[in-house]
């Protein structure tokens, strides 16, 4: 009876200490999801400063950029359609020689800004950039800039983008974090896989890529190798820019190939390691 009286007490103590957590976990649950929200409202006002005070170089570069008459400057902006990159390449190459430093400095600033914040219209300056310079300057400038930009959206959002995408891109980054684990071993190939590859957005592999622990070097490195190929295809199209009506017709049946088989190329290295590996076990 005594053993029987103890075990009783304490299936009771169980269940009021069951009864305790439960009421407990909504409160818990909802401070959770206040601390979350008030974390993710705190990292958007830093963005929109740190935005603030970029706008703000960006507009400084421009100020400093040759006094142009009234016509020529309402042609000086970002591009939004190929009407607006002829325009502006326009421009452009009749002061591209005088002013040499100063339109290679905006253009690298320009391009900077929009890949760094995921501002649509970098394609364009891609394509702008086959126009005014030499084919191997126009490709290391592109891939440049699309490296730091990409590297400096990856810093944005290690400093205030983990809030925002634990809360708006949770299942897509938990997913993708899984594909990075198993290609942990050969993390290079795979950022030059995705790429050279339309399969993930480049916006979406920028700010979830600190989240999931990608390394800043691996990132930087893939990136800047793997954007070569497609910008190797905006540049060749920019040669003959004023043929374009839509950046569209700057990638033809020939170009897609040639991508693919790029990114074929670039997990080869890793398909014949896993290969030589299983032969060695």
């Amino acid at each position: 009876m005594a053993k029987r009286r103890r075990e009783r007490r304490e299936t009771d103590g169980v269940f009021s200490a069951q009864e305790e957590v439960k009421a407990c976990e909504p409160q818990e649950l909802k401070e959770a999801q206040h601390n979350a929200g008030g974390s993710a409202r705190m990292s958007l006002l830093i963005l929109v400063s740190i935005f603030t005070c970029s706008a703000s170089v960006m507009y400084l570069v421009y100020r400093n950029f040759p006094e142009l008459p009234d016509d020529e400057m309402e042609k000086i902006k970002i591009p939004k359609d190929m009407d607006d990159a002829k325009a502006l390449g326009t421009v452009l190459s009749k002061y591209k020689d005088t002013y040499y430093t100063q339109v290679l400095v905006a253009y690298f600033a320009t391009y900077v800004f929009l890949q760094t914040f995921a501002i649509p219209g970098s394609i364009f300056l891609s394509i702008l950039s086959g126009y005014l310079y030499p084919f191997p300057l126009a490709l290391f400038l592109v891939c440049l800039c699309s490296g730091l930009g990409a590297s400096f959206c990856y810093l944005l959002s290690y400093l205030v983008g983990r809030p925002v995408v634990y809360r708006y891109l949770t299942e897509r980054a938990q997913k993708w974090s899984q594909q990075v684990d198993k290609h942990r071993d050969h993390l290079i190939n795979y950022i030059i896989f995705l790429r050279i590859t339309p399969f993930l957005p480049n916006w979406f592999i920028n700010i979830t890529s600190p989240v999931i622990n990608v390394p800043l070097g691996v990132f930087f490195i893939g990136t800047f190798l793997g954007v070569a190929p497609p910008s190797f295809v905006a540049i060749n199209a920019g040669t003959t820019l004023y043929k374009l009506t839509t950046a569209g017709e700057a990638v033809s049946w020939n170009s897609l190939a040639v991508l693919g088989v790029l990114a074929v190329l670039s997990i080869l290295p890793v398909m014949f390691q896993k290969k030589l590996q299983q032969k060695l076990q």
